[in-house]
């Protein structure tokens, strides 16, 4: 299905913005196991990489790839997207980098007072009354959409979100027909057997074809995914719409829906956990590329993780949904893990240095 239809675009839903995933579930897995338990006869698995034999040694010649960052118009949404692309800019022009051009997908239909700092594209949202509290269903729509109206050069595409930090120049991950993603651990087809099998049925092959991701981050080549949005779009609307599913897979229900999409389009990722780190639980950033700040960070002054609890220092982006956090703020006390020292670094550096910081 190259084009949505009205009617479906009429089913589909908005809501609220992405929530932290499951805390407990989160101390249980960080505090056993650093690796994600992935198998696939037909790819080769080592600690860091999940990817074909042929793909792992190769020789690289120059691949850029463009970002594309879908966002609203919320203020809370804005000025993460403005810490974002202040790193972009940075880390796009040093050795190793091999970033495109960069588009933020605005789905509010409107542009806002953004469309001058960072480069944009409005497309529509879903229809207004309709949301069931889920606004992540925006994603693919607006990929469908920016596909359908936009030409960028670049072959291969970025998705990307506003809590995302560069943290170093990021390469190009991706090779042929094979995307780059971040591997998951919540994401588990296998263990959700029953209700994968409603939308990839049993003479597709077995669920282990599924890959454990989302669609963020994810390095594709523009043709996949041109292929793979629109199918995106429908599995997520018929997932939402279905109350086993809607249930079990709660707010990662739309990256269930990317993971099923490709494999029913017979694409399988290079799986990177070197792509990404997400603090508290990932202590330190060496050798990863990206930072992505959804959990809130909550430590004692003896520099311990406090668990949910809020902590004497604390740094969350919910601390801050009605405006951008100020500038300077205090950095962790003594103990707390490098990762979450070098987010408030990178944050305070571009807040300091973008223009009208405080003005949204």
């Amino acid at each position: 299905m190259g084009r949505a239809s009205p009617l479906l675009v009429i089913c589909l839903v908005l809501g609220s913005s992405f929530a932290t995933y499951n805390l407990v579930t989160m101390i249980i897995h960080y505090g056993l196991s650093d690796s994600v338990d992935i198998e696939d006869g037909g790819l080769f698995f080592d600690p860091i990489v999940e990817m074909p034999e042929h793909v792992k040694n190769r020789k690289t010649s120059k691949a850029p790839f463009h970002v594309a960052l879908t966002a609203t118009d919320a203020i809370y949404n804005k000025w993460q997207c403005r810490i974002m692309y202040y790193w972009y800019k940075k880390q796009r022009s040093l050795p190793g980098s091999e970033m495109g051009g960069f588009t933020r997908i605005l789905h509010s239909g409107k542009a806002d007072n953004l469309m001058d700092e960072i480069p944009t594209v409005v497309v529509d949202p879903l229809p207004e009354g309709l949301d069931r509290g889920y606004v992540v269903l925006n994603r693919p729509w607006a990929f469908v959409q920016w596909l359908e109206k936009t030409k960028i050069e670049e072959e291969y595409i970025l998705m990307a979100e506003p809590d995302h930090i560069f943290v170093r120049p990021l390469p190009n991950l991706a090779f042929g027909e094979h995307p780059a993603a971040f591997p998951f651990f919540y994401i588990k087809p296998e263990q959700n057997e029953k209700i994968v099998r409603k939308y990839y049925p049993e003479e597709n092959g077995p669920v282990t074809n599924i890959d454990p991701i989302g669609n963020s981050p994810v390095i594709i080549r523009k043709d996949l995914i041109s292929k793979i949005a629109p199918t995106w779009m429908n599995v997520s609307l018929k997932m939402k719409e279905d109350p086993e599913t809607d249930k079990a897979f709660g707010w990662v229900l739309e990256m269930y829906g990317y993971a099923i999409a490709s494999a029913l389009h017979g694409v399988k990722h290079i799986l990177r956990k070197d792509f990404m780190l997400q603090p508290p639980w990932d202590v330190e950033t060496y050798n990863k590329f990206i930072i992505h700040y959804t959990y809130g960070c909550d430590y004692n002054l003896k520099g311990e993780l406090t668990y949910g609890k809020i902590g004497e220092w604390r740094f969350d982006k919910r601390s801050h949904l009605r405006g951008p956090p100020p500038k300077n703020l205090p950095l962790p006390p003594p103990g707390v893990p490098e990762s979450v020292v070098t987010l408030v670094k990178m944050v305070n550096e571009a807040t300091a240095n973008i223009p009208n910081w405080d003005k949204l």
